[in-house]
């Protein structure tokens, strides 16, 4: 993580535990997650459709052994499940503006059950425009519930009937490599949703792409 999206994180990270500094901390988040929009973007303007998919470190341990595709994905399908069908309790972005069929997703999950080849093949397949489409509508949405939240909203935990609902919505994989995933949301509150994923999901990802961006560059 560069320096400025560090200090940006660990000053929101103390600004939301705070009542008289919630506010300011949510600004910070939203100027964040605008700092790492913009090198979303930035990825779009500067590579070619096959750089999307490709995989130079496939073998290697990290998040960093995806596809810029698959990660762009990745981030914003979990990020519609969790601010919308968790938090909000309303549909989901992907189901309700039919982005399955728009992207051309081979699956309706957050992805984590695939590998290796398995998600370049994925990535090729995909609607890079609608991709991006899909990534401005989520993160407006979850901008607008940002916004929305007050201080005492953080505390709000989610429960076994939001597990039920996940399940229900068969957009997690049972794959052990993505079922703990809903244990790992309905375990959390509000204020732990924020933090993952909504701001170190986002670092993580991106990061691993601009490592994958600057490995094709130097190639």
């Amino acid at each position: 993580m560069n320096a400025e999206l560090s200090d940006l994180n660990k000053k929101m990270h103390i600004q939301l535990k705070k009542k008289d500094t919630f506010y300011a901390g949510i600004n910070t988040l939203l100027e964040l997650r605008k700092e790492l929009m913009k090198q979303i973007i930035g990825f779009k303007e500067v590579l070619n459709r096959e750089d999307f998919n490709a995989m130079p470190f496939i073998n290697a341990k990290g998040y960093h052994n995806k596809t810029i595709a698959y990660s762009l994905y990745h981030i914003f399908r979990i990020e519609d499940i969790v601010s919308n069908s968790l938090i909000k309790k309303r549909e989901q972005i992907f189901f309700k503006d039919n982005y399955r069929e728009r992207m051309k997703s081979s699956i309706r999950t957050t992805g984590n059950e695939l590998v290796k080849q398995e998600i370049s093949i994925f990535s090729s397949k995909l609607n890079l425009d609608k991709l991006y489409q899909y990534i401005s509508e989520v993160d407006i949405s979850t901008t607008q519930l940002l916004k929305g939240l007050s201080y005492e909203d953080l505390k709000i935990k989610m429960t076994e009937q939001d597990k039920e609902l996940i399940k229900s919505l068969d957009v997690v994989s049972n794959d052990e490599s993505a079922v703990w995933l809903i244990d790992y949301w309905c375990n959390k509150n509000i204020q732990g949703l924020i933090l993952m994923p909504f701001s170190r999901h986002w670092i993580m990802h991106t990061q691993a792409s601009l490592h994958i961006k600057n490995k094709i560059y130097k190639s």
